[in-house]
């Protein structure tokens, strides 16, 4: 199998798993007891969240673990401006994750918030001039994502959260697809608060982090027992932390400009071999292991599944609307027509892939949209 739908999740990576099992195993204990097993599990804990913190250029005491990135959104959002004295206003984008749309979209019904969502361009990007001047004295918070994950379009943000910062405007920056890829210190982009997803990165499913400058007042979303300095409260999970700081310093030794170059090239087959294939988000602003398409004239899905058929697995777009077969949002917003958007088809992959790989998925997708086609 030739797997290509990274940017949905990622394999475990064994060195990960080798890191994670004492904690799974005699360093089993509840990080808040006060007892040996209890202690030993702190200490771990306490060194996943240092390691994390120096990849992210933070203090130990700016990282808030979450189950992932979905919940590191909500913090960010939702904590960030209900514990806000400027107002209810904030600014995203029409291609954020669901987690920070639907985030603002509560806020709005349910606390009063005014939400400013700016279109972006044809290749993805939100306009840094527009974006300023959508910036207000009531504005509590401006989240604009670093990556898409459908389309895999950067977005300028240390231009934008220099804007923000100018008017004293904390910004927060959806990380999850960035992560491993781009650099991620908080001082290096300018941002306030960033969110990462450790199953994007080779950590498991169901741990992640929110890393929120101190100086930014935060809002417990969750409540209870007062773990995480009364941030995010629940028994930490210890062997997920430690597996997301493995996995994040090991993600820094992605040979980046070899796995953009191998994009880059099967970007130019594929709009060669494929009639009509329409390349989706930004050629320049791209993440390195991510390329999206529409085929005019094929369904995504059954391309999808005449691939499957050849050992090459990708998707259509994001895995984040479960059961969803509408047109991606994300697309619409690109102003791709919604039957256009219905044949998206999106291939991402890790610093293990090969050219001899992407070559025969190229060619294998030239025939798959060729057989769908035929079929009308």
């Amino acid at each position: 199998m030739i797997y290509l739908d990274q940017a949905a999740t990622s394999a475990t990576r064994r060195e990960v798993l080798e890191a994670m099992w004492p904690y799974l195993t005699g360093d089993f204990g509840n990080p808040s007891s006060h007892h040996a097993v209890g202690e030993s599990a702190a200490r771990g804990l306490a060194d996943a969240r240092s390691r994390v913190a120096a990849v992210l250029g933070v203090r130990a005491s700016e990282v808030v673990f979450t189950s992932g990135g979905t919940e590191a959104d909500n913090l960010a959002v939702k904590g960030i401006v209900l514990a806000s004295r400027r107002g209810r206003h904030i600014v995203t984008s029409a291609i954020e994750h669901p987690a920070v749309l639907e985030s603002c979209d509560y806020l709005a019904r349910h606390h009063g918030a005014d939400v400013t969502v700016l279109p972006v361009g044809s290749d993805g990007l939100v306009d840094p001039d527009r974006f300023a001047a959508s910036l207000r004295d009531d504005t509590a918070l401006a989240t604009i994502m670093y990556a898409n994950n459908e389309v895999g379009t950067v977005q300028p943000v240390e231009e934008l959260a220099r804007a923000a910062r100018e008017r004293g405007i904390p910004f927060h920056t959806d990380a999850v697809q960035a992560a491993g890829w781009l650099p991620l210190a908080l001082d290096t982009l300018g941002v306030d608060a960033l969110s990462i997803s450790g199953h994007k990165l080779g950590a498991p499913k169901g741990i992640g982090a929110l890393a929120v400058r101190a100086r930014v007042p935060l809002e417990a979303v969750l409540h209870g027992g007062g773990q995480e300095r009364e941030r995010r409260s629940g028994t930490e999970n210890v062997a997920g932390a430690v597996g997301l700081a493995t996995a994040l310093e090991l993600a820094g030794a992605a040979d980046v400009p070899r796995i953009a170059a191998l994009r880059d090239d099967f970007i130019a087959e594929v709009l060669a071999s494929v009639p009509g294939a329409m390349l989706t988000g930004s050629a320049t602003h791209r993440l390195p292991g991510h390329a999206s398409f529409c085929f005019p004239g094929t369904s995504g899905e059954s391309v999808l599944l005449g691939l499957e058929a050849r050992g090459i697995t990708c998707s259509s777009g994001s895995a984040c609307a479960a059961g969803s077969d509408e047109p991606s949002d994300v697309l619409l917003a690109l102003g791709i027509p919604a039957e256009v958007a219905q044949t998206a088809v999106r291939f991402t992959f890790g610093d293990d892939i090969t050219r001899e790989q992407l070559a025969t998925t190229a060619e294998e997708l030239r025939v798959a949209v060729a057989s769908v086609r035929s079929l009308g």
